[in-house]
């Protein structure tokens, strides 16, 4: 799999990019991500990528041209399964896209900043809009570095033990059943008997419904989706 990260600043997916599983992928070969910056595109001595928006407000917005060319010339290339811009108005990240999203094999993301994009690149060019979550960041890259790790890590092949990714909260629109670790017994707090028992079929049965009392107690939406 192979992603493009299209970014005005491209320091700032350094380190999600260079550590853990995301690393890694990379190193065995199974995802590459290239960064470019989209400032490298723009006009003049300063590289302006930026201007004031037709009808007033605050705020600047990207301008049209860096990020049309710097698109177009990556389109030449190769064929890309989804072109992504990072946005508060997208549709909202969850598992089930993350895991559609893993199977492609070239996809782009597109970081906004200041107050956004030139529509007409939305319009034209962007195949799909998603956001992380409903608030506002100053940039897209911090979104694209949720969603490349998302991804990530469910790329086949990534995780050694693939049933640990199957495993993980909202994979079956359940929230996960909880955890332990050694020691059995800490601060007079123990671990759950069954999962002591050896006895597989209960040990399966107790996380199957310690999910679904976890998802009704903390995220009934879920159950209503």
């Amino acid at each position: 799999m192979r992603i493009d990260i299209l970014t005005l600043l491209p320091e700032l997916l350094e380190s999600p990019l260079c550590h853990s599983i995301v690393k890694r992928a990379q190193d065995k070969g199974q995802v590459a991500i290239h960064v470019h910056n989209i400032r490298d595109y723009g006009k003049g001595d300063y590289r302006q990528v930026d201007d004031y928006a037709f009808g007033g407000g605050a705020g600047m917005v990207m301008q049209i041209e860096p990020v049309f060319t710097l698109i177009e010339n990556l389109k030449a290339e190769r064929t890309y399964d989804e072109i992504i811009y990072l946005t508060p108005d997208g549709e909202r990240l969850a598992q089930p896209m993350v895991n559609h999203l893993s199977i492609f094999t070239n996809i782009m993301l597109l970081c906004g900043h200041y107050k956004g994009i030139d529509h007409r690149i939305r319009e034209h060019l962007i195949t799909r809009e998603i956001s992380i979550g409903d608030y506002v960041l100053s940039g897209g890259e911090l979104a694209a570095a949720v969603l490349v790790d998302a991804i990530v890590r469910v790329v086949p092949g990534v995780i050694s033990d693939e049933t640990s990714a199957l495993t993980d909260s909202f994979q079956d629109g359940l929230l996960a059943p909880p955890i332990y670790t050694r020691p059995e017994e800490f601060n007079g707090w123990r671990v759950p008997e069954v999962l002591l028992s050896g006895n597989h079929k209960l040990i399966a049965e107790w996380q199957e419904e310690q999910a679904l009392e976890r998802t009704k107690l903390l995220r009934p939406d879920l159950l209503e989706e």
